[in-house]
């Protein structure tokens, strides 16, 4: 059996990504990689063991482009409403936060928000199947 453990994401700035997963998930390096062309940079939370990991390719300049592969990664909050009021007060700008019902039936509430990079984060309560 397989067992997930991280994702991994390109990024250009170490500290300005850092800095966002910390304030927007509480998320702090676990472990730092150094090597000679890039950076591997693991965060984490106590919430669960799965990580985000951070490439930083030295030299990079340009922004990556993420193309129309990437879907999202995903995390869930206890309290939506509260923590989309927090990172709106923090000036992260999640938007909207969205009712999912598509035959009457509430299956999730959410909002995303993207980080430095342009990568997209949903925001999903704790209720149903994401509890």
């Amino acid at each position: 059996m397989a067992k997930p453990i991280h994702s991994m994401i390109r990024v250009l700035d170490e500290a300005r990504s850092v800095t966002f997963y910390r304030e927007a998930f509480g998320l702090e390096i676990a472990d730092r990689l150094d090597f000679t062309d890039f950076t591997l940079v693991y965060l984490a939370n106590d919430e669960s063991p799965f990580e985000v990991e951070l490439t930083v390719n030295k030299g990079r300049t340009t922004p990556y482009e993420l193309g129309d592969g990437y879907g999202h990664l995903a995390v869930s909050s206890a309290d939506l409403d509260a923590e989309h009021a927090r990172l709106t007060e923090a000036g992260l700008n999640p938007r909207k936060i969205v009712e999912f019902a598509p035959d009457g039936t509430l299956v999730a509430r959410f909002f995303f928000i993207a980080d430095p990079d342009g990568y997209q984060i949903e925001v999903l309560e704790r209720s149903g199947r994401f509890a």
